[in-house]
């Protein structure tokens, strides 16, 4: 039987955490002996191995994007009709391209639906856009058309009344007439030998998956990008390797191109989405009782026939809101919430809760209590924000992060609900927090935007931007990196008790 997937990502979480020694420069600041390698500064130095457990993380990263989606389920069914399997089948054996992949992104692209149609213009099954459809070869007709419209005008006649009068027009229109983008028959085997004949131009399926995404020329402009960089093409880049080989501080150029393309379609995921559907459709056809369960695990909630509009919406259960205020939260013994420990400098990070007056930390304060997990994932996105900005803008002071809100009681969330944003009441779980980014300097808000970028593309972090528009960020981990970020949390509190003990260095005279 298939792992499920909480369990896959456990074990991945586990696989991923590496207790590196610190260096003998190691900087003044909190730097956590378990970390999760190749996120932020440390893609400079990916080896072979991290490459390949970086690359699975982001295809495992990507089961929200597609089981959060009310047809992922009907989907399969869809795909796996006995019609379309022979489709598929045949193509294979005409073209070479696995009909494995070609069932996933029929998947994505349309759930199976034969006459899809997007407002961008790609219909049919594997969603093809016209122009690529021509080239494949598939008939895209057009026919002119006519048609009488008629309109009323007003006039006057020969006794000066106004009366109206009906004119007709005789319009000239074109009409397609003929899309076999719509026929599957058609569509299916067209598209597996134009996947099949880009994969040998490339030589790699990956870049061929790409391609039939974001365009035959943007493929080309980044291959050629990643050529002119020493390291990526030797041996010859994979997706994977171009997509993580680079940070706002190495390989600039890249990273900014792949962040464009990011903004306009996320193009540059398409393969990982790819490679995960593939999966999916797998553990769908050998475990249909596992794949349920793995959809309904997806399911949005608070509306189950509506796609879940984030990863924290769907990790965060309704059994976790559980702190109903502020006196059971200070006062009950057993609480799972701990102090977030305070020294800003060090730890990068200092927590201007909402409701706290300025300075007060007493230890009965719920206002600066959280789940450790959560403790800790601030602490380490602090962290990798703070050494990636020290590459990108060196000598230049780092600001602590601002935490604006740990745990909110469920009493209290409801009614700053409206100035705080919609997910407030998350915080009565303790397993999140918000970020104001509003003030950051550009550059460091550059660095925290790829930090929890890469954190999630690992599986490890699901956040909101509330309101839209650089204000607050919401952050929150993923249930299965939740005991790595409680270890980071246990770290950073010894590293700051350390640090309060140790002698005060002697005054030069």
């Amino acid at each position: 039987m298939t792992i499920r997937l909480n369990r896959c990502l456990a074990a991945l979480a586990v696989a991923l955490t590496a207790a590196l020694p610190a260096s003998p420069a190691e900087p003044e600041y909190f730097v956590p002996v378990h970390r999760l390698p190749g996120i932020g500064i440390d893609r400079q130095a990916l080896t072979g191995e991290t490459l390949a457990r970086r690359t699975e993380a982001m295809i495992q990263s990507q089961t929200f994007g597609i089981m959060r989606e009310p047809m992922a389920a009907q989907g399969a069914e869809r795909i796996y009709s006995s019609g379309l399997q022979r489709l598929f089948r045949d193509a294979e054996r005409k073209s070479g391209f696995p009909a494995s992949v070609l069932q996933a992104m029929a998947y994505l692209e349309s759930w199976g639906v034969s006459n899809a149609e997007s407002p961008a213009g790609p219909r049919g099954i594997l969603q093809i856009a016209e122009a690529t459809g021509r080239r494949m070869g598939l008939r895209i007709e057009y026919a002119t058309r006519h048609r009488v419209t008629k309109t009323k005008t007003a006039a006057r006649n020969k006794h000066g009344k106004l009366v109206y009068r009906t004119v007709r027009h005789k319009e000239t229109y074109t009409a397609m007439v003929r899309d076999d983008r719509l026929k599957p028959d058609k569509a299916i085997p067209a598209a597996a030998l134009y996947l099949a004949g880009m994969e040998q131009r490339y030589g790699g399926r990956d870049w061929a998956i790409w391609a039939y995404h974001c365009g035959e020329g943007c493929v080309a402009d980044f291959r050629a990008m990643a050529k002119s960089i020493t390291g990526l093409d030797d041996p010859p880049a994979s997706v994977a390797k171009v997509f993580f080989g680079c940070n706002p501080a190495w390989n600039r150029d890249l990273c900014e191109a792949i962040h464009a393309q990011m903004d306009r379609d996320y193009s540059p995921t398409y393969w990982f989405r790819v490679m995960r559907a593939e999966q999916l459709l797998r553990m769908y056809r050998e475990d249909p009782a596992e794949f349920r369960d793995l959809a309904a695990e997806y399911r949005y909630p608070v509306s189950p026939a509506l796609r879940a509009p984030d990863r924290l919406s769907v990790w965060l259960k309704p059994q976790d809101l559980i702190h109903d205020g502020g006196d059971p939260i200070r006062n009950e013994e057993r609480s799972k919430l701990a102090i977030a420990p305070d020294d800003p400098e060090f730890l990068g990070y200092r927590v201007d809760a909402y409701g706290l007056p300025q300075g007060d930390r007493a230890d009965d304060n719920w206002r600066v209590k959280a789940r450790p997990s959560t403790i800790g994932t601030l602490a380490y996105i602090a962290f990798e924000t703070r050494r990636l900005y020290a590459a990108l803008r060196p000598g230049e002071a780092f600001a602590p992060l601002e935490a604006t809100a740990l745990v909110i009681p469920k009493a209290e969330g409801g009614a700053a609900e409206g100035g705080r944003g919609a997910r407030t009441m998350d915080h009565a779980s303790g397993q999140v927090f918000d970020l104001a980014v509003s003030g950051l300097p550009p550059g460091e808000w550059e660095c925290l935007q790829f930090v929890l970028d890469d954190l999630g593309w690992s599986g490890a972090l699901g956040f909101v931007e509330e309101p839209p528009g650089k204000q607050t960020m919401h952050i929150g981990c993923s249930p299965s990196s939740r005991d790595f970020f409680a270890q980071v949390f246990v770290e950073a509190q010894a590293a700051v008790r350390d640090r309060r003990a140790a002698p005060a260095a002697p005054v030069a005279h």
